[in-house]
């Protein structure tokens, strides 16, 4: 009873100002140094937002400034964090866990660089394992087929779709990166597409391929004057209202067309991500050749399809271990 208390507190408290609160103003300061340093807003908001509910944890204990802050402290809201459960009753998971504490690491070590504090309470503290797990569904080459296909029920905005899809398909670039695109990051004279501060603000210039600049082409000299209103800022993919996508239209849309053929697989744009990557493994590409695909920094961010492509290792398996059935001979 007194935990769902807590827990009940807590969520009420997070959506309370904390204006007040003592360790607000270094917060700022935090954030406004993360944002200097050259992190994403994306980055820095989820910095803020994991602090806020620490900060609130912190205060409904009467745990006001910095320096009340130890390492037993964090240990107890790390435990915290572990028992909590959510109104369904389900804990949350190990990457949420480990979400909620990376920026609080992150703050303490500001902390103390900045000799607000005279040394740094979480520098010992540890992060919760995160195991990778493997990309739950994976479109075979027939199904994308199949969605691609679904384009051409819809008119004008369907050749504008089958482009979008098969960029997503050809290039495995994020949905956010699609969204981004200018007109000028698209070469389909000779099957380019930059993808300009990408995840971690990185620059990319990837392969595109024949089929994905044939439809960009289609949609660029038959639609996209049509859907353009008012000023015209170079996005590449214009949305009916004339403006580029957000985010949840985009994936609504891909979502729409995956749905109107029939497979039953969860996801939308990201899932065309994992398909390009394992199909590309299985059909023999080099696994750097496929990080630098997708802008991994670490290999190990990639090896993961490894691990889903298993089509060609259960054929080598299979025609060359010793314990193999023989085929019968007449």
């Amino acid at each position: 009873m007194a935990r769902k208390k807590r827990q009940a507190s807590e969520k009420q408290s997070e959506q309370k100002p904390i204006d007040h609160h003592g360790m607000t103003p270094y917060l700022k300061q935090f954030l406004e140094s993360s944002a200097a340093g050259g992190l994403s807003p994306r980055t820095v908001e989820i910095r803020e937002r994991m602090l806020t509910y620490f900060i609130h944890w912190c205060g409904e204990r009467n745990l006001d400034q910095p320096q009340d802050i130890t390492r037993p402290i964090l240990e107890r809201y790390r435990r915290y964090l572990f028992h909590y459960r959510k109104q369904d009753g389900e804990p949350i998971s190990f990457a949420t866990q480990q979400q909620r504490l990376t920026p609080i690491k992150a703050f303490f070590k500001w902390l103390s660089q900045e000799n607000y504090i005279l040394y740094n309470p979480a520098s010992e503290l540890a992060l919760p394992k995160v195991h990778r797990r493997l990309p739950k569904h994976i479109l075979t080459a027939q199904e994308v087929e199949q969605i691609l296909n679904q384009t051409t029920l819809h008119g004008d905005l369907g050749i504008r779709d089958r482009a979008i899809i098969e960029t997503l398909y050809s290039t495995g670039i994020r949905r956010s990166e699609l969204i981004n695109l200018k007109l000028y990051d698209v070469d389909t004279k000779n099957g380019t597409l930059m993808v300009r501060e990408g995840k971690g603000k990185k620059d990319r210039l990837l392969p595109l391929g024949e089929r994905a600049s044939l439809w960009i082409n289609h949609y660029l000299e038959e639609i996209r004057l049509q859907l353009v209103t008012g000023t015209d800022d170079g996005t590449l993919f214009l949305h009916e209202y004339g403006e580029a996508f957000h985010k949840n239209r985009l994936t609504d849309l891909v979502k729409k067309y995956i749905e109107q053929a029939g497979i039953n697989k969860p996801g939308a744009c990201h899932i065309f991500r994992h398909t390009m990557a394992t199909l590309m493994l299985e059909n023999g590409a080099d696994i750097r050749f496929i990080q630098a695909m997708l802008g991994h920094s670490q290999l190990s961010t990639t090896e993961i399809y490894t691990q889903v492509s298993i089509k060609k290792l259960k054929q080598i398996h299979r025609l060359t271990h010793p314990a193999r059935i023989e085929p019968e001979t007449e």
